[in-house]
């Protein structure tokens, strides 16, 4: 089983911040990505959001914990799950061209206009967002 993490960063205009991926799963998603041998999955989160946005994140808290065994990723069937809130954060959003096509804060009413990532999709509706 492979652990995942992956953050829900939103704005004080109700905007999510969200990457268009480069690479597989392919589609508009939070900042995520998986846990690295001797990671706790907390220690990946403030990894994956500083390397994908170049964002600091200072406080956070988990929205869901779930095995998903339909999310599979060029490596791994799969995912163990940890879904999290960022709740403040500093620095300014900036894109990582290896990561992400584009970046952009969506408006929650805009969600249902974007080809949102598979799990992405899953989160956003199982936190009626979407």
């Amino acid at each position: 089983m492979h652990t995942s993490v992956g953050a829900i960063i939103k704005n004080n205009k109700n905007e999510i911040l969200l990457i268009d991926r480069v690479q597989i799963p392919y589609g508009w998603a939070g900042p995520a990505g998986h846990v690295d041998a001797g990671e706790t999955p907390k220690e990946a989160l403030k990894r994956e959001v500083k390397e994908e946005v170049n964002l600091e994140i200072i406080k956070f808290y988990e929205l869901f914990h779930e095995f998903i065994p339909w999310n599979n990723c060029s490596r791994h069937q799969g995912h163990d799950w940890f879904l999290y809130e960022a709740t403040k954060w500093q620095g300014k959003a900036q894109k990582n061209n290896k990561e992400a096509k584009d970046m952009q804060w969506v408006k929650i009413d805009n969600l249902k206009n974007l080809n949102i990532e598979e799990v992405w999709q899953y989160w956003f509706k199982k936190l009626k967002i979407l």
